[in-house]
């Protein structure tokens, strides 16, 4: 099993940034993947960023560009770097954690962010 535990989210004005940190805590040696995916109300869940355990990223096309999925092995902890933030890129954000040889996928809590003026 692990825990992941998403912080970082807030209000922020378009063109400003924000990190949002995902510390991952009980069975980590087995995560093959870790992404961030969002959803706002009313749409479906979407995948934003993804980083392997060789460390390939993927981005939605709608933040390339604008987004830097990264980790800290030392912290345990996967950081969503967003920038030039846009008003559609209001949603629940949410970090999400997927096993090596297992079907097993593990999520967050969520935490909001809200880009307005």
């Amino acid at each position: 099993q692990v825990q992941l535990v998403e912080s970082g989210g807030g209000l922020v004005q378009p063109g400003g940034s924000l990190r949002l940190s995902c510390v991952a805590s009980g069975s980590i040696f087995g995560i093959g993947a870790m992404g961030w995916y969002r959803q706002a109300p009313g749409r479906q869940r979407e995948l934003v960023a993804l980083i392997t355990r060789g460390g390939n990223t993927n981005y939605a096309d709608s933040v390339k560009g604008r987004f830097t999925i990264s980790r800290d092995d030392a912290k345990n902890t996967v950081y969503l770097q967003m920038s030039s933030l846009k008003p559609e890129d209001t949603a629940a954000y949410y970090c999400n954690a997927k096993y090596l040889n297992s079907p097993n996928t593990y999520w967050g809590q969520g935490t909001q962010v809200t880009v307005s003026s």
